[in-house]
């Protein structure tokens, strides 16, 4: 069986390790007060910092980039950042601008992680609509990630990236049949387009959930910023509606502290 610590640094960067590896999603590492533009008139402040700095985090075998086009996935510190990480793994649009050796994929493809002395690691790119249908010319391509390595437990782990709940992200799920899920929420809205939104609410990752009945399901991508429209507390308030199957399986990893989890 495997055995792996998740530390949550906020939004929706989380160290993962196990086994020798040292990954890291979503690198966002700058100080808070500053607003970033999103595109179309759009923008959002960062109103809370990481838990922890980068200078203190060590060594980043590969860093999982669900995009590279919005601060609250790639900020300015942690674009400094990738310099630093053996390897970055991102959408194919991305690892153009990122250039180097990044590594780009879309949905469907696979690349492989492997070092001597650990297990490899398997990663499949799944994928995500970052709003409401048609919406990808404006919000720009965005994948999640499937991590499968020997001595999984429960299945996969899987990433979910930034996107609303839509038929492509329900059938990759079924197929995956994930262990965990590293879930991306927050109702990401703006005012200037009024109710629609960018990133799946509670509800809508209670319905994703119940078709797959992963062991565990961690939530991250929901505080922090001036765009989320549902923090931890509206989560736990749709939560306690839910059926119990699918709302007993969601964990709140502490900020800045790593907790050991089995997959």
């Amino acid at each position: 069986m495997s055995d792996v610590r998740f530390t949550h640094i906020g939004g929706p960067t989380v160290l993962i390790e196990f086994d020798g590896w040292r990954l890291l999603t979503d690198p966002t590492f700058d100080v808070p007060g500053r607003t970033y533009a999103f595109g179309w008139g759009t923008s959002s402040r960062k109103l809370t910092g990481p838990a922890l700095h980068a200078s203190t985090l060590g060594g980043v075998d590969a860093v999982l980039l669900t995009h590279d086009h919005h601060g609250d996935n790639l900020d300015h510190a942690g674009r400094a950042l990738l310099a630093t990480a053996t390897t970055t793994i991102t959408t194919a649009s991305g690892a153009r601008r990122l250039g180097g050796a990044t590594r780009g994929l879309t949905s469907g493809q696979t690349t492989r992680l492997a070092a001597p002395g650990r297990p490899a690691i398997e990663i499949t790119a799944t994928p995500c609509r970052h709003g409401p249908p048609l919406s990808r010319p404006i919000t720009g391509e965005v994948i999640g990630f499937s991590l499968t390595w020997p001595g999984q437990a429960y299945g996969p782990l899987w990433i979910t990236g930034d996107t609303v709940y839509h038929r492509a992200l329900r059938r990759a799920a079924a197929r995956i049949r994930p262990g965990t899920v590293l879930l991306h929420l927050g109702g990401v809205g703006f005012p200037l387009t009024g109710p629609l939104r960018y990133t799946m609410t509670a509800k809508q990752a209670v319905r994703l959930c119940q078709a797959i009945t992963p062991h565990t399901i961690l939530p991250v991508h929901y505080e922090g910023w001036q765009h989320f429209r549902q923090g931890r507390e509206g989560i736990e308030q749709d939560l306690r509606r839910a059926p119990e199957q699918v709302s007993s399986r969601f964990h709140w990893l502490p900020r800045g502290t790593a907790e050991q989890l089995r997959l």
